[in-house]
């Protein structure tokens, strides 16, 4: 049965063209020619065996601050290659690590890995100076010249009881190792967030070491989407796409934050799920229910994990935004709706402050945004949630949890009304 499929011509003939994260040439890079600039300026100086300055890349996800970097540092690297400086790219991504040891454990296996070396510390059992240690010891030994690359630095916290977050921490150590001579490697720090105020966290004494470059990266708009799109074109055989297909996407995307991460996403979906049909075209439709199915796949990694609680809270807040005409909910709202689902499923019922310290938990995930609202001395302040996703998909996954599947959507549906009416 496999080598039956691997006979059969497909739609896609270049999948790397559709994984986001890949490097692509610099040709394909649309509508960021000043940010491109930029990062190319400041760390163009390690081609002369110098120490490029540090960077801090920050604007929405799908932007394009992690591809330019990568593109950037892989073409340094050639070019440092053919002039026998040893330049390395040691990149993390930040999402998953939970402490600063583990980040600096991270950051001395990449290294490793890029010089081709082992490295000589466990993942656990040691103190964090001596992970420290042996990363100053593998890029002593084997770079002249290191880039480090801190993709979501601002989601490594670490420990609740320290003075500062983790990202601090780290920022501090790797911009004062080169200064106590730690590290005799050239080294420079390129910090990227989806938050735009994460400096505002850094302490002081980091900051004062750290001191970067910013470079910001605004949201694409659908032309530009578009530009992308057609620039990936040829990961398709010729002549599959119908015409249609590209603008849809590009418009889909555009919709939540410009995120060209989605946009190739939904192409990609939208071929497979047209190559499993056996379609000899990729059509409109495949593009709809891609969109659908990416946005559902996404929604589901998230709150697959989180607690009750905060699943409550967040289908009484989406339930409210679906019959909203700008598909957003007032927290004071949606704080009524939760009432009731917990009433409904006999849960413990938390304060109206409990549920908004959840809904604001939420915004970590990318899920929601908020902004602090009013409507006159009189009425007081509350938030105003506003969903990156369709929330009627975010109500059609809370309800795969059976507790939630309890609850008749009709039911929830006439209540929201109701409290909608009130509001007004």
């Amino acid at each position: 049965m496999l080598l039956e499929f691997e006979e059969q011509e497909g739609l896609i003939r270049d999948r790397s063209l559709l994984d986001p994260n890949h490097v692509v040439e610099e040709d394909r890079i649309v509508g960021r020619d000043r940010q491109l600039q930029e990062v190319t300026k400041m760390l163009r100086v390690a081609l002369g065996d110098n120490r490029p300055p540090n960077l801090f890349l920050y604007g929405p996800s799908g932007t394009g601050k992690s591809l330019i970097t990568k593109a950037v540092c892989k073409n340094i690297s050639q070019i440092c290659s053919s002039r026998d400086i040893r330049f390395g790219t040691v990149e993390v991504n930040c999402q998953d690590l939970d402490t600063l040891g583990i980040a600096v454990y991270e950051l001395g296996r990449r290294a490793a890995d890029e010089a081709c070396v082992d490295i000589e510390v466990p993942k656990h059992g040691v103190a964090t100076k001596e992970k420290w240690d042996e990363l100053y010891r593998i890029v002593n030994e084997n770079f002249d010249s290191v880039v480090f690359v801190l993709d979501e630095l601002d989601m490594l916290v670490g420990r609740r009881d320290k003075q500062d977050p983790a990202f601090s921490r780290l920022l501090y150590q790797l911009s004062r190792a080169g200064a106590n001579d730690e590290m005799t490697a050239h080294i420079s720090v390129v910090a990227i967030s989806n938050d735009t105020k994460m400096m505002e966290l850094v302490g002081s004494r980091a900051l004062s070491s750290f001191t970067p470059e910013d470079v910001h990266f605004d949201d694409y708009d659908a032309n530009q989407l578009q530009s992308i799109l057609r620039r990936r074109q040829d990961a398709f055989h010729e002549d599959v796409l119908d015409d249609g297909v590209i603008s849809l996407a590009a418009a889909f995307a555009a919709q939540t934050h410009g995120d060209a991460r989605k946009a190739i996403d939904l192409i990609r979906v939208a071929g497979e799920l047209a190559e499993r049909e056996g379609d000899s075209r990729v059509r409109e439709r495949h593009v709809r229910a891609a969109q659908d199915k990416v946005e559902k796949n996404r929604v589901l990694e998230v709150v697959r994990g989180i607690s009750t609680q905060k699943k409550l809270c967040l289908y009484a807040t989406a339930a409210v935004a679906t019959e909203t005409d700008d598909e957003t909910a007032r927290s004071t709202t949606g704080y009524r709706v939760y009432q009731f689902l917990t009433d409904s499923i006999d849960a413990d019922q938390y304060h109206q402050e409990t549920y908004v310290n959840k809904m604001k938990e939420m915004t970590t995930y990318s899920l929601v945004d908020f902004e602090r609202r009013s409507h006159g001395p009189s009425s007081g302040m509350f938030l105003e949630f506003q969903f990156g996703e369709r929330p009627r998909t975010i109500l059609e996954t809370l309800r795969e949890d059976s507790r939630l599947e309890m609850v008749a959507a009709e039911e929830v549906q006439s209540v929201v009304r109701a409290q909608v009416r009130n509001e007004a």
